[in-house]
């Protein structure tokens, strides 16, 4: 797969090295020469200097030939339009765009790009990290709007129906492990002290079902 990555600061650069040790052809591509510092010394692919927004620099960089696109630069407004390009004018299948400021995260998703907001999701992250819960997370889709928690079924919740713990929560109980066996639960499945519950919610479902848990 041939992959471009717009931006070697220090993700830029740790994921064109990545892409590359899974067998990825890569080209990075950066507007300061000294950029690609950042790439460690076994580093093979292609390195690019040049303006992102240059038709020559996107032949040059075989933007019509890629099958992946991620815009890691600084600006926010340039990994909009870089990726909005790859998206509109050379139909890059897989593309991926970082936003640093989350007050312009709306500007990504207006061209209806994929984004992954590192500052919303590391806050969140550790705002997890420092708010004691029975709930752990597990999985974070996109920017955290949907989440997989655990949760250990203690004794209060013995032979609770799954339905009145979690109703009117906006979220899913995706998986029941018992016994070191999971089902797929049902409204109707009683706990038992023990169960490990898998759930997926929404940061709004969450916050419900941790005050719910706590009146247990």
């Amino acid at each position: 797969m041939k992959t471009i990555v717009v931006g070697c600061g220090r993700a830029g650069a740790e994921l064109a090295y990545r892409l590359y040790k899974n067998g990825q052809e890569v080209t990075v591509i950066d507007q300061v020469a000294t950029a690609f510092q950042n790439l460690p010394a076994d580093f093979r692919g292609r390195t690019l200097e040049g303006d992102v927004l240059s038709e020559d620099l996107h032949h040059r960089g075989g933007f019509a030939q890629a099958q992946g696109l991620a815009a890691v630069t600084s600006s926010d407004s340039l990994n909009a339009v870089v990726g909005h390009i790859a998206q509109t004018v050379y139909h890059i299948p897989h593309i991926i765009v970082r936003n640093y400021d989350p007050r312009r995260r709306t500007l990504c998703e207006a061209f209806d790009l994929p984004v992954i907001s590192s500052t919303s999701w590391g806050a969140q992250r550790m705002e997890e990290w420092l708010s004691p819960a029975p709930l752990r997370m597990v999985f974070s889709a996109g920017n955290g709007e949907v989440e997989i928690y655990e949760l250990m079924v203690g004794a209060k919740g013995q032979d609770q129906a799954l339905s009145e713990l979690i109703a009117g929560t906006a979220s899913i109980a995706v998986a029941l492990t018992r016994g070191g066996r999971a089902l797929l639960p049902t409204a109707e499945t009683r706990l038992a002290a023990g169960d490990l519950l898998h759930i997926s919610a929404t940061t709004a479902g969450v916050n419900i079902l941790r005050q719910r848990l706590q009146e247990l």
